[in-house]
């Protein structure tokens, strides 16, 4: 019995010591804050920043700009929406800006490691 005990201890410490070697604990607080923040730059970009530049547009809207070309062979036409793409890459320039200022910080006070 004691044997099942002994055996069951050591299994939760090797958990606890992998979960502390590996931050796996700090990986999961930022995963769960990388999620959040995602929502957060989603939502600026998607009802803020588009309609702004909307403004200029004449399509009202950024993520609406498109191009459409129509086949030479079959005569249907093609949509390529470009505006979309270029909101996406607005989304991960900031993404990117708010992970680096991120690690700046975490930097600073001797919690990041590279």
């Amino acid at each position: 019995m004691e044997k099942a005990s002994e055996k069951k201890k050591g299994f939760v410490k090797e958990f606890v010591d992998f979960l502390q070697t590996f931050g796996v604990i700090g990986l999961a607080i930022g995963f769960v804050i990388g999620v959040a923040s995602s929502a957060v730059v989603n939502s600026l970009v998607k009802d803020i920043i588009n309609p702004i530049v909307g403004l200029v547009l004449p399509t009202g809207n950024l993520s609406s700009l498109n191009a459409t070309v129509t086949s030479p062979v079959s005569g249907k036409p093609s949509v390529f929406l470009y505006g979309d793409f270029i909101s996406q890459i607005i989304y991960f320039i900031i993404i990117a800006l708010v992970v680096f200022v991120m690690y700046k910080q975490l930097k600073r006070f001797g919690l990041a490691k590279l």
